[in-house]
């Protein structure tokens, strides 16, 4: 396959100017929070930066109420989905994946500690507090708070605090330790759509040390520098060390990389630990699905509008297996140190060039498809955009067939790629030509091994199963499926066609 274009850069290279007419277009809505880290790499790419509220092409900025998403353009992307906060705030976390554990078993969901909800959970906790012995420990947090603001670990009842709301989990007291120090992993997540669902994780992240050496004695359980790891809390102490080598395991904050080297070393199957990671995000995303697709169908215009970045914050016990502490869906993005600019800077022109920014058409501002913009890979030279065709009967009828076959066995399934539709070959193009431009980015969703998931979903989407059977059928002969593709959009399929061959007829195919 040639090279997709790449039009966001890391600091030491540059990027070929578009031709006169679209450059002006590139123009970047700023919003008081949007990182210098995003700033840098979009004036990279020659976007000019805009205050309007109307004429840009991309914005990195708050997350808002849901209906404010109904103001986005169907040429304009936003750094955030609605109804988010349903696993990024820390209740509405704990709340849905203890609807999933309670739906599907501890067996698959018990990465997450004992949890409870003040005021609704008093009497509960009460009584798991009692249950619990006089040597448990709890740590309490606000709901909605940041960098480790209102924590702390307790191990008496009079200790609560009378202020509500407030959440209170079992205190992970035997943490994996290193050096004697307590840490915890911050993931990058990015999750490109939620209607089909795509997640992708990024290969490196950082690894946050308590600065003060760990003890399990309840004396100690005032001491933050201790107890917590958040980098806010910790960079206050005397003791804190920085570090500023990607490659190093030295200081208080490391390279996930150098973390994986430093385990390796000691004989420690470093892939297992990150499979198990990768488990746990699929199925927390997964737990904000009904909320967010309900959402982008009210408020949204386009699916192209909305895409993330969450951080996972993951804490490994003493026998390495990986907890949930909680997801933000504004990770910090500050590159105080040379080792945070390097990871965040590498990891957010990924994510930018992953995110596909398309140059609008005319109607929208100017006709999309010359030369310089069907990137050179794009496998159906990116001039349609998916949402804007009409669906037909038949694709409607088997849009709305295959989810309602919950039991159906895999045989059955794969039928859905028998018949491809406009649509399907839209998705599937769509889906490819993102794959291509992923960087250091994996898609752990949909995957070869992603069947298992599906199950999990409140409701089965068309979608999600399309792009399942084509992982499963092309993931190791992609160029096949990719060439397959091609061929169809080279003869117009994605743009509607009256050939029998894509039209399903009456559930043709479907029985």
């Amino acid at each position: 396959l040639p090279q997709e274009n790449k039009y966001f850069c890391a600091v030491c290279s540059a990027v070929e100017l578009l031709p006169a007419e679209q450059r002006r277009l590139l123009k970047w809505k700023m919003s008081t929070v949007t990182p210098n880290v995003v700033k840098y790499t979009i004036a990279r790419s020659h976007f000019r930066v805009t205050k309007k509220s109307h004429d840009w092409l991309g914005c990195w900025g708050h997350h808002m109420k849901s209906p404010g998403f109904k103001a986005l353009g169907v040429h304009q992307k936003l750094n955030h989905f609605p109804g988010t906060f349903q696993i990024g705030r820390k209740d509405r976390l704990w709340r849905n994946l203890s609807k999933m554990q309670l739906r599907f078993g501890k067996q698959e969901f018990n990465f997450f500690p004992r949890t409870f909800v003040l005021p609704q959970d008093i009497k509960l906790l009460r009584k798991a507090w009692e249950d619990g012995g006089s040597r448990q420990k709890w740590i309490i947090k606000p709901p909605a708070s940041a960098r480790g603001i209102g924590i702390q670990v307790i191990h008496k009842w009079g200790q609560m605090p009378r202020k509500r709301p407030l959440l209170v989990q079992k205190y992970l007291h035997k943490p994996y330790l290193i050096s004697g120090n307590k840490f915890d992993l911050r993931i990058y997540v990015y999750v490109t759509s939620y209607d089909p669902l795509r997640i992708y994780i990024f290969s490196d992240g950082l690894v946050r040390f308590a600065s003060c050496k760990y003890s399990s004695s309840i004396k100690t359980l005032s001491n933050k520098f201790m107890h917590l790891t958040n980098y806010s809390v910790n960079k206050k102490n005397s003791e804190y060390q920085t570090n500023s080598d990607d490659k190093a395991c030295q200081g208080h904050k490391w390279a996930l990389k150098a973390l994986w080297q430093y385990l390796g070393s000691k004989g420690i199957n470093t892939t297992l630990i990150w499979e198990k990671i990768k488990d746990i995000i699929i199925k927390t995303v997964i737990a904000s699905d009904p909320y967010v697709n309900n959402l982008m169908k009210m408020h949204v215009r386009s699916p192209y509008s909305c895409h993330e970045l969450f951080g996972f914050d993951i804490m490994l016990d003493e026998n390495l297996k990986p907890w949930i502490l909680e997801v933000n869906i504004s990770p910090s993005l500050h590159s105080n140190t040379a080792l945070d600019a390097s990871i965040k800077g590498q990891m957010i022109r990924d994510l930018l060039n992953l995110a596909g920014f398309r140059i609008p058409q005319r109607e929208d501002v100017v006709a999309a498809c010359s030369s310089a913009t069907s990137s050179t890979s794009s496998v159906c030279g990116g001039n349609r955009e998916r949402t804007k065709l009409d669906l037909s009967a038949d694709e409607k009828v088997k849009q709305a067939f295959y989810p309602t076959q919950r039991y159906a066995d895999q045989d059955f399934l794969s039928t859905v790629l028998e018949v491809l539709t406009p649509e399907d070959v839209r998705a599937l193009a769509e889906s490819e030509d993102e794959m291509n431009r992923r960087g250091e980015f994996e898609r752990i969703f949909p995957s070869p091994s992603s069947s298992r998931y599906l199950r999990f979903f409140e409701s089965l989407r068309y979608l999600n199963i399309l792009l399942d059977q084509w992982e499963q059928k092309y993931w190791n002969n992609r160029t096949k499926g990719i060439s397959l593709l091609r061929s169809l959009c080279q003869d117009g399929i994605h743009l509607g066609t009256s050939d029998p061959a894509h039209i399903v007829r009456n559930g043709q195919r479907m029985k």
